[in-house]
């Protein structure tokens, strides 16, 4: 996929995540917000702050990648590396298959308030942000090192791919957390 197509896709994945989350969580009350349906399982509140996590990791991470990344033509094609494969494979919200999270990034049994969704809101406008600032850089450098091991590094256009991918698994997680509680979804499109 080329630079350009690829980086509207991001985008509007990142867009309806932020909506789906304002649509679906901005309204509930902190009970709702931090019900478990099992007692070792994730509420709501939880599931978002495990994402801010990673975008107190990501974030800084992209922007400073962004801002060293040589120029490119948009026309340029994003290439994915078989580590970038594996880790895309790993987070696909269609894949079923669970993976534990490492203890610091593991929320579980956290004091939570709403500021996690306000936090979490806050990241999808950055990451919107560091997209439109990624159109002219080149995405197949591998710039971005991974979290839980630093040492390895991720292109830059498989790093901001594994985070919407990652959200959207989460989200999805969120929203049945959300339909156990007995709260109705709103329809999104």
């Amino acid at each position: 996929m080329e630079t350009k197509t690829f980086l509207t896709h991001l985008q509007d994945r990142f867009q309806h995540i932020k909506i789906t989350a304002q649509t679906e969580f901005s309204s509930l009350e902190a009970a709702a917000l931090n019900f478990k349906p099992q007692a070792g399982s994730w509420s709501i509140l939880e599931c978002l702050e495990h994402l801010n996590r990673y975008s107190r990791f990501y974030l800084p991470a992209f922007a400073k990648a962004i801002s060293h990344a040589p120029a490119s033509a948009s026309a340029q094609v994003v290439r994915y590396s078989w580590f970038g494969k594996k880790s895309l494979e790993m987070v696909n919200p269609e894949s079923a298959k669970k993976h534990k999270t490492i203890a610091r990034m593991n929320p579980q049994n956290s004091q939570l308030t709403k500021a996690v969704l306000d936090e979490f809101l806050q990241h999808q406008d950055t990451l919107l942000q560091l997209l439109k600032e990624s159109t002219s850089v080149d995405l197949n450098r591998k710039v971005v090192p991974v979290e839980f091991f630093q040492l390895l590094k991720l292109r830059l256009g498989e790093a901001l791919e594994f985070v919407v991918l990652h959200e959207q698994r989460h989200l999805q997680q969120a929203l049945r957390v959300k339909e156990s509680a007995g709260q109705p979804l709103s329809l999104v499109v």
